[in-house]
């Protein structure tokens, strides 16, 4: 018999794990979390996720969805009542998907070499992702949120920026989000640490700050 219930399989410092967090406590759905080491990973994370094998992975009454962004609008389709996590207008739809496509493929592209990047070659990689955001950033002005005046599914896929790019700064020593470059998204970072399901689920910023270190030592040292 199928397990009940809802599962997931997470590492706590995943920005795409949390994306899930979100959108099951936006609509109040009770979950048990797994907290995955990525170096040892669990004989059910690889049964559940055998074709990635990447977290997140959620488990609804035995049936396992993978891919974070997938995972998020099957929580807003299956549990209908309550809050709309996706706009209710088939075009605002689509744009939203549209945005959430851009953001995931050229948006975090373009952050994650920020990350090691140094010198001039930080330089280039810095402005590359400011002109990324710039892009995404058109589609959050005139708004208190992607979503409009609530907290939505292009606040849920991109709401981690808020959280990690100023850890990713202060690693690396860049300045990517400033109040020169790009105000609307900086103005957004403080709204969206100020939703309850975010302040409710956001690792301890020092461990991730550490976490964050050492990796880049171990990446700069390979």
């Amino acid at each position: 018999m199928a397990e009940k219930g809802v599962k997931v399989f997470g590492m706590w410092a995943s920005p795409m794990v949390i994306r899930v967090e979100w959108a099951l406590r936006l609509k109040g759905v009770a979950y048990e979390y797994v907290d995955e080491d990525l170096a040892n990973k669990s004989d059910a994370l690889l049964r559940h996720n055998p074709v990635t094998k990447k977290v997140p992975v959620m488990v609804h009454d035995g049936e396992p969805i993978a891919e974070s962004a997938i995972i998020v609008e099957y929580i807003d389709e299956v549990w209908k009542d309550g809050y709309s996590i996706m706009p209710s207008d088939p075009y605002e739809r689509a744009q939203a998907r549209f945005w959430a496509k851009y953001a995931d493929e050229k948006c975090n592209a373009a952050i994650y070499p920020v990350f090691t990047a140094n010198g001039e070659a930080q330089g280039k990689v810095v402005h590359e992702a400011q002109q990324c955001l710039k892009t995404l950033e058109k589609a959050l002005e005139g708004k208190k949120f992607f979503g409009g005046d609530d907290f939505g599914y292009l606040d849920v896929v991109v709401g981690w920026y808020a959280y990690w790019l100023p850890i990713i700064e202060e690693v690396s020593g860049a300045k990517v989000v400033t109040d020169e470059e790009l105000p609307v998204l900086k103005a957004w970072f403080d709204r969206i640490l100020a939703v309850d399901v975010v302040k409710e689920t956001l690792p301890p910023r020092d461990k991730l700050l550490a976490l964050n270190k050492a990796r880049r030592e171990q990446l700069l040292s390979a």
